[in-house]
C-alpha cells in the first residue's frame, strides 16, 4: 500500500461524494440548523409532506411524521392501552394555514404478559391534513414541528425532536405520495353509527355494530376503542355474529376513569378496518378513585448520588480493565476481517523485500501511530456528537448512504489494484509517484490511517461490549478503549517489524507474491458486495443498481488510463464522459431514502418519593426499596401487577421492615432524570434497594420473585 495510492483514493472518494451529494438534494429546502429527520438509537423520525397540486384552498395538502422503529421497539396509538403515551405533534404554521388531527392508522395489539397495549412497530406514518384559507399568498410554506413520542421495549424512553421544512406553494410536492397512500389505506374507514350502540353493564360493556361490510361476517375481528381507561385491553373479548350484527362482550377496567356518552371504536380484519362512533346506552358504574401524587416529585436523588459516588472508591474498576482487554482482543481479531486482512498481509509480505531492520521498525511504528491516532479521532468524533445530543454508536457513519457508497468505491479501487488491473505509478504523474520512495515513514503512517478507514465497516468479537461500555465512561477512559482497539489492530504489524525472526521467516521474494496479491483482491470485492447490500437496504434496488453501475464505470476509467498513446486519450475521454453523465443521471439514487399520568401508589405499603427521603430513612437505620416508574411504562405496570404484588415478596418486605418508595417519571422531571443518570440508566423501570452503610443494589428491569427475595434476604 503506497502513499500515492492513498492520496488517489482519498481524492476519488471526496470528489465522487461531493458531486453525488450536490445532485441528490431533496425538493424540500431545509433552513440552516434545522432538519426534517431526527434519529435516535430506537427511532428514525422524518417530517414528510404531500401536496400534489400545490398549496391552494381546496387542494389536498398533508403533512406527516414517519416513525421507523428498530426491531422489537414500538410507539403508541391515540389510546395506548394498559400503558404508554400517544405521539404528540405541535405545529408552527403561517397565518392562513391550520392543521387538523392525526389520521391515526390502525394499530396492532401488543401483549406484554397479562397486559396489552395498542401501538405501532416497524414503520408508520402519522398523516395530518392542512387547511388553506382563501387569500393565502406566499411563495413557499414554512413548516415547523415539535414532536414527542414514547418508545418502548422492556424499558420505555421518552423522546422528542424539532423538525422544519419548506415546500413550494405553486409547485407539486409529490415524492412522498406512496407513503401517504399506504397510510391512508391503513387508516380505518368511517361508517355511519346507524343502530350501533354500546350497552353498559356492571362489569362489562356489550358492543353491537350494524352496517359492517358483508365480507367481515362470520370472521373474528380485532377491537380497538379510541377512548382510553374504559376497558381491560388484555381482557377476554367474547364476540359473535347475529346475522349482520357483530356483538362483543368486553370487560370494564377496574381502574376506569372515563364515562363517555359516545364511544368511537375501530374493528379490523387483516388490512381492512372500520370506525364507528357508537352511542352509549345505560349508566356507567362509579369510576375508580383518582390517583394522588405528591407535589414533592421535584426532588433529585441526592442520597443516591452520594452513595454511588462514595462507594466507587479510587481503585480502577474491574469493568474498565475488562473493557480494555476486550478492546485489545477485538482489535487483534479485526485484522482477520476481510476488509483489513489484505492490507496487513500485503504490508507483512513487503518485509521480504526490505533488508534494513531500522527501516522496518520505523515503518512499523509509523503504521501503529497512524492506526492509533485514527481510532482516537473516530472516538473523539463519536463522543463529541453524542455529547451534542446525537444518539450514535460504533459504525454511525454507515448510516449515511453517501459514506457507504464512498467506502464501496474505495474497496473497489483497492481490489482492482490488487488484482493487477492497474498500477498507480502508470496513471499518476511521476512527481507524485516519486513521493513513495522519498517518504517511506509517511507512507506507512498514511497506510495506518487507510487501514483504520477500511476497518470501520467491520466489528470484531469483544468490540461491541467494550464500545458499549466506553460510551458511558468519562472522555479520557472512553478514548483509552478506542486506543486499545487501535493498538490491538496494529500489534501484528508492529511485532513483525520489531522482531527480526519474523522477517527471516518470510518466504523469499518470487512469483508467489504476485499470486498472493491477486488473491487478496477477492476479500476486497466481497466487502464491496456487502456494502452494496447495505446501500440497498438504505436506498432500495435503485440505489444499489446505481452504485453497481458507477463502480463498473470507475473500473472502465481506471482501465482506460492504463492504455497508451492516442488510444488512451480517446477511450479515457469517452469513459470519463459517460461516467459523469451516469453519475448526474442516477447519482441521486445513492442517497435517496427508501420509502417505505400519574402513577398510583396502589396500597398503603407505598409512599411517595420525596426530597432527601432515602437519606432520612437510611440515617435511621431503615432499608428502602425505590421503584422508579411511569404510567406509560408497560414493563413497570407488568412488574407492579406480578412480582411487586406477590404475597411472598410482600411478606419478606414486611419481615425486613423495608420502606417502599415510588418515584414517578410519568411527566418529565429533571430531578428524576438526573437520578436515573447517576444510577447509570436513562429510562424506566429501575428498582433500587438501599441498606444503611452499603452501595445501592440495582435489580433487573424484568423483576422475578426469586431475584427480589434473594436481595431482600441479604438485608
Amino acid at each position: 500500500m503506497t502513499f500515492k495510492r492513498i492520496w488517489f483514493a482519498l481524492l476519488l472518494i471526496a470528489g465522487s461524494t461531493l458531486s453525488t451529494w450536490a445532485s441528490a438534494q431533496n425538493t424540500f429546502s431545509l433552513k440552516a440548523g434545522t432538519s426534517a429527520v431526527v434519529t435516535t438509537d430506537q427511532v428514525r423520525a422524518e417530517l414528510r409532506a404531500w401536496a400534489p397540486d400545490g398549496v391552494e384552498p381546496g387542494k389536498p395538502v398533508w403533512l406527516g411524521l414517519q416513525l421507523a422503529h428498530i426491531p422489537d421497539w414500538h410507539t403508541y396509538w391515540k389510546n395506548s392501552g394498559d400503558s404508554g403515551l400517544p405521539t404528540v405533534l405541535e405545529w408552527v404554521l403561517p397565518t392562513g394555514i391550520t392543521a387538523g388531527d392525526i389520521a391515526w392508522p390502525t394499530p396492532k395489539k401488543i401483549p406484554i404478559g397479562t397486559l396489552a397495549n395498542y401501538g405501532y412497530e416497524n414503520t408508520v406514518l402519522l398523516p395530518v391534513p392542512l387547511t388553506v384559507a382563501p387569500g393565502f399568498n406566499a411563495n413557499q410554506l414554512d413548516i415547523k414541528l415539535k414532536a414527542a413520542w414514547l418508545v418502548c421495549k422492556k424499558e420505555c424512553i421518552p423522546q422528542e425532536g424539532e423538525f422544519a421544512l419548506q415546500i413550494p406553494v405553486r409547485g407539486s410536492t409529490a415524492a412522498s405520495g406512496p407513503a401517504f397512500a399506504a397510510a391512508f389505506a391503513a387508516s380505518p374507514k368511517t361508517l355511519a353509527a346507524a343502530d350501533s350502540q354500546v350497552e353498559v353493564g356492571d362489569k362489562n360493556i356489550k358492543v353491537s355494530l350494524i352496517g359492517l361490510p358483508a365480507a367481515l361476517r362470520g370472521k373474528t375481528l380485532e377491537f380497538y376503542p379510541e377512548t382510553g381507561s374504559v376497558i381491560e385491553p388484555a381482557g377476554q373479548l367474547q364476540q359473535a355474529w347475529q346475522g349482520a350484527v357483530w356483538t362483543a362482550q368486553v370487560p370494564l377496567s377496574a381502574q376506569r376513569t372515563e364515562s363517555p356518552r359516545v364511544m368511537p371504536v375501530v374493528v379490523a380484519l387483516d388490512k381492512q378496518a372500520y370506525r364507528v362512533e357508537a352511542p352509549v346506552k345505560g349508566e356507567w358504574p362509579a369510576v375508580a378513585a383518582a390517583a394522588v401524587m405528591s407535589p414533592a416529585l421535584e426532588a433529585a436523588l441526592k442520597a443516591n448520588a452520594t452513595a454511588v459516588t462514595s462507594s466507587a472508591g479510587t481503585s480502577p474498576p474491574l469493568g474498565l480493565l475488562a473493557a480494555l482487554l476486550g478492546a485489545l482482543l477485538g482489535g487483534l481479531i479485526l485484522n482477520l476481517m476481510p476488509c483489513v486482512f489484505p492490507v496487513l498481509a500485503i504490508k507483512v509480505v513487503n518485509f521480504a523485500q526490505e533488508k534494513s531492520r531500522a527501516t522496518r521498525l520505523a515503518g512499523g511504528l509509523a503504521y501503529t501511530a497512524g492506526v492509533l491516532l485514527s481510532f482516537l479521532a473516530l472516538g473523539a468524533l463519536l463522543l463529541g456528537l453524542r455529547a451534542a445530543g446525537e444518539q450514535l454508536g460504533w459504525g454511525f457513519h454507515l448510516q449515511s448512504p453517501a459514506v457507504v457508497a464512498g467506502l464501496a468505491a474505495l474497496f473497489t479501487l483497492l481490489g482492482l489494484n490488487l488484482a493487477g488491473l492497474f498500477e498507480f505509478g502508470n496513471i499518476l504523474p511521476s512527481r507524485v509517484a516519486s513521493l513513495q520512495s522519498k517518504n517511506p515513514t509517511v507512507n506507512s503512517f498514511l497506510t495506518g490511517v487507510l487501514a483504520t478507514a477500511i476497518a470501520s465497516p467491520c466489528t470484531a468479537p469483544f468490540m461491541g461490549a467494550s464500545l458499549g461500555y466506553a460510551l458511558g465512561l468519562p472522555g479520557l477512559q472512553a478514548l483509552a478503549i478506542f486506543a486499545a482497539i487501535g493498538l490491538g489492530m496494529a500489534l501484528p504489524y508492529l511485532a513483525a517489524s520489531a522482531v527480526p525472526a519474523i522477517a527471516r521467516a518470510m518466504p523469499r521474494p518470487g512469483a508467489w507474491m504476485v499470486t498472493f496479491r491477486q488473491l487478496m483482491a477477492f476479500p476486497m470485492f466481497a466487502t464491496v458486495a456487502w456494502l452494496v447490500w447495505v446501500l440497498g437496504q438504505q436506498t432500495g434496488i435503485d440505489g444499489a443498481g446505481a452504485l453497481l453501475a458507477l463502480l463498473v464505470l470507475m473500473a472502465l476509467v481506471l482501465w482506460s488510463l492504463t492504455l497508451a498513446g492516442r488510444t488512451r486519450a480517446v477511450i479515457a475521454t469517452f469513459s470519463i464522459a459517460i461516467s459523469a453523465l451516469t453519475a448526474w443521471a442516477v447519482g441521486s439514487n445513492l442517497v435517496k431514502p427508501l420509502e417505505t399520568s400519574t402513577v398510583a401508589l396502589a396500597s398503603d405499603r407505598w409512599q411517595a418519593w420525596e426530597p432527601d427521603r432515602v437519606e432520612e430513612l437510611t440515617a435511621k437505620g431503615q432499608s428502602v426499596f425505590v421503584d422508579f416508574t411511569a404510567a406509560w411504562c408497560v414493563t413497570c405496570q407488568y412488574n407492579k401487577k406480578t412480582t411487586l404484588a406477590d404475597a411472598s415478596v410482600l411478606a419478606d418486605i414486611d419481615a425486613k421492615q423495608v420502606v417502599m418508595l415510588r418515584a414517578d417519571w410519568t411527566r418529565r422531571d429533571p430531578a428524576v432524570t438526573a437520578a436515573l443518570a447517576q444510577l447509570g440508566r436513562n429510562g424506566v423501570p429501575l428498582y433500587v434497594i438501599y441498606k444503611p452503610g452499603r452501595a445501592p443494589v440495582l435489580l433487573s428491569e424484568i423483576l422475578s420473585v426469586s431475584d427480589v427475595r434473594a436481595e431482600l434476604a441479604k438485608l
